[in-house]
């Protein structure tokens, strides 16, 4: 069957994260190069990104960490600056083709709003934590099929990372797209499992082609 919808994860899909974790850098008080390495480190071992306030901030879970930012003046937010340069002009040639544009990633509540602010060409913004499950649960990627209005054969979903997004992805039946991009898109990539992918990609623009290619 034809795909009609596409569902585009956020981090490292969309937005460039580097000025969200420098930021984060300077509120955990560690150099950025440390913090970095850090991240390298749990995700070479496969643990959840979490695991860097337990590291830094021991018993501070991140929505503590964000209510206390937010007490100090910080909002949530992407910049039009956070996209990646290949976002919007794939987005837009996307819907001009007809699909149907979806984007829903692992994300605070507060993400779908700052997405909305940027003016995507998007027709569903949704965040794990408004639809109360994250990847790579299966409910996720159910309520990705639900919001598509398609069969998930006829979904395809867009992410940098395999355990969170091609392989589930590829359970919940729909055509799982991975693009090499960010730090777990460049270590995945060297994983054998990524060839199951139905397509890997390097820049958002080659997307639509090879849809159509499908």
């Amino acid at each position: 069957m034809p795909i009609r919808a596409i569902c585009f994860d956020v981090g490292e899909t969309l937005i460039d994260e580097t000025r969200h974790w420098i930021e984060w850098a300077k509120f955990l008080d560690v150099p950025a190069m440390t913090l970095f390495t850090a991240i390298g480190v749990i995700m070479e071992r496969g643990q959840s990104l979490r695991r860097v306030f337990d590291i830094f901030k021991p018993g501070m879970d991140p929505a503590l960490a964000r209510e206390l930012r937010a007490a100090d003046g910080w909002t949530y937010d992407f910049t039009a600056q956070d996209l990646y340069p290949d976002a919007i002009p794939c987005l837009t040639r996307l819907r001009a083709c007809g699909y149907k544009v979806l984007i829903a990633g692992n994300q605070p509540a507060a993400a779908a709003a700052a997405l909305a602010r940027l003016d995507l060409p998007a027709d569903v913004i949704a965040t794990s934590d408004g639809w109360g499950v994250s990847k790579p649960d299966q409910r996720f990627f159910a309520k990705v099929v639900e919001a598509a209005g398609e069969p998930a054969e006829c979904v395809a979903y867009v992410g940098d990372r395999l355990d969170n997004d091609v392989l589930p992805s590829l359970a919940a039946g729909m055509v799982a797209v991975f693009l090499r991009r960010g730090p777990w898109g460049w270590l995945h990539a060297e994983r054998p499992e990524i060839d199951r992918a139905n397509i890997r990609i390097d820049s958002l623009l080659d997307l639509p082609d090879r849809l159509g290619a499908l």
